[in-house]
């Protein structure tokens, strides 16, 4: 019971020491690599394609034979079950895995199937077999991105940030996030009358290549690591050191 009571008052004192955390604690230069690996993250999981592939989609699977309204519901049902199916394969792996390699093969599955599509479209007709292979690539987009940076930025954002500041530091994040769902919501239209839906692919496949090499050389294996020794990391410190306020 004691032991209950005495994380019962650790809890209360880290949710007061964390409702008093400023933004610019966030500019501290131990949380800024953390910070900018969670903004990153959210922007790339916005700005890699995510909506306009599916926004595409329709028009992919009415190449392939099905009707307007078919098309409608086949990638409703379609996409929900692939990215479902392999969220949980993500999460069901994940410790295993690592999140380093599923982000890092996850994006090269996406870039591929983004440069695919463009050729795809490329071509002016999603019919017979260029339609088959547009599909094809539209399930392994979906895929890769749902073992990748679907799950695990979520996941990072939790993992990365000294547990004073999370709140704080995952809000801005998240912040990121719907703000560049927004400003490619907003833009695609003139995206697309500008460069077409071949180019826009390609411009995703190539902020893709962009996302990978931001992963590669930024973005650190959290893996069998507590969150001391993840602190640690980025004061450059050892874990008791980190753990000392």
């Amino acid at each position: 019971m004691d032991l209950e009571l005495q994380e019962m008052e650790e809890i209360k004192r880290l949710e007061q020491e964390q409702a008093r955390v400023s933004y610019k604690e966030l500019l501290a230069p131990y949380v800024r690599p953390a910070l900018v690996i969670g903004i990153g993250l959210a922007i790339f999981q916005q700005i890699t394609g995510i909506n306009t592939v599916i926004y595409y989609a329709p028009t992919i699977l009415q190449g392939v034979g099905f009707s307007e309204g078919g098309a409608i519901a086949a990638t409703a049902l379609g996409v929900g079950v692939v990215n479902v199916g392999f969220t949980i394969l993500a999460v069901r792996i994940i410790d295993r895995a690592g999140r380093r390699p599923l982000l890092i093969i996850g994006l090269i599955g996406m870039v591929v199937s983004l440069v695919l599509l463009g050729v795809v479209f490329s071509l002016g007709s999603t019919s017979g077999a260029a339609g088959l292979l547009a599909t094809i690539c539209l399930g392994l987009y979906i895929a890769s991105f749902a073992i990748s940076l679907g799950p695990v930025f979520w996941l990072m954002i939790s993992e990365i940030y000294p547990l004073r500041i999370r709140g704080t530091a995952m809000s801005v994040a998240s912040i990121a996030n719907w703000g560049s769902n927004f400003l490619v919501a907003l833009t695609f239209p003139v995206l697309l009358a500008a460069l077409g839906g071949a180019g826009s692919f390609w411009l995703f496949a190539a902020l893709g290549i962009v996302a990978w090499f931001f992963v590669y050389f930024w973005v650190p294996e959290t893996k069998g690591r507590s969150l001391e020794e993840i602190e640690a990391s980025f004061r450059g410190t050892t874990v008791a050191s980190s753990r000392v306020r």
